[in-house]
């Protein structure tokens, strides 16, 4: 009889500690959304599909990669020209870090995709908030640095300064063993009022001071090429390899008098092969006139 109450006890228990801990959660996840209500995850999700099977894996494969993943305070600048996958490859590196790091809470890894049509909810403070959320939502509560600043302004209808914000982002970085921070399109990044410009600022400072590896892609536009002259980079291209198996991947698309003929086929994939090659060699050569 005894251990028979005393099992409903501890039931009732273990329940009750569950539903507290469900519900601290979800208010843990408003508090997070009021910092920040953007969710990237749903942006990466969509690129990740649409990325063509196999493709994009020269870049994971780099030595250029390879050496940025294996070293703290590192820093991994991506330039290419448009159109030629920078927002794919992307992806495919957020989602080799959280395949890579899935079963390793230590780790932290945050991302951000920049957009021109954005730019209004992709301000200086909104860009910072978005990657203390995604850092500070892996935790398995939410951080005290964190609460502390939402209980200072919530009440009052304010906002956290920039200056707050990076301090708690600072704390919450240190709590991780090493913290990866995947910034995409930095050309679409708001230049108004000095926005793009300190948020590099910030983030080689977050580096400097946490050891966090960077990685970042953006068009060839000179002040951002001054940002990161001596530093690590690999050009985003559109590798003949990629191209094929995305070709080979829509073929179905075409007319069933193409998909009958595999010589017709084949002809179509080299005239496009050549066709991006080509376009290639006529940015060189217009970079190289300047």
């Amino acid at each position: 009889m005894i251990n028979a109450v005393h099992d409903v006890v501890s039931s009732t228990k273990a329940n009750v500690e569950t539903i507290n801990s469900k519900l601290n959660r979800n208010e843990d996840i408003d508090i997070l959304n009021w910092f920040n209500p953007i969710n990237y995850g749903l942006q990466q999700s969509d690129y990740i599909r649409r990325r063509q099977a196999g493709t994009g894996q020269w870049l994971l494969d780099s030595v250029e990669y390879e050496g940025w993943l294996q070293t703290s305070k590192q820093t991994l600048f991506c330039p290419g020209i448009p159109g030629a996958g920078k927002t794919i490859l992307a992806s495919i590196a957020v989602d080799n870090l959280n395949t890579r790091f899935q079963n390793s809470p230590n780790i932290g890894i945050a991302y951000l995709y920049c957009n021109f049509r954005r730019q209004n909810e992709q301000k200086i403070d909104d860009l910072l908030t978005s990657l203390l959320k995604q850092l500070s939502q892996e935790q398995s509560t939410l951080p005290a640095s964190l609460q502390d600043l939402y209980n200072r302004h919530k009440g009052k209808g304010t906002r956290p300064s920039i200056e707050e914000i990076l301090g708690a982002l600072h704390v919450i970085a240190a709590m991780y063993s090493r913290v990866f921070i995947v910034v995409d399109a930095l050309d679409e990044c708001q230049a108004s009022a000095g926005c793009r410009a300190r948020f590099l600022a910030e983030m080689f400072n977050l580096q400097a001071k946490c050891g966090t590896n960077l990685f970042m892609t953006s068009r060839f536009i000179p002040e951002i090429m001054a940002k990161f002259d001596g530093i690590k980079s690999l050009e985003i291209r559109a590798s003949e390899g990629d191209v094929r198996k995305y070709l080979d991947g829509h073929m179905a698309r075409l007319p069933a008098f193409v998909e009958r003929s595999p010589d017709l086929q084949e002809n179509i994939k080299t005239a496009i092969i050549k066709a991006v090659a080509g376009m290639y060699v006529k940015f060189e050569v217009l970079v190289e006139s300047r």
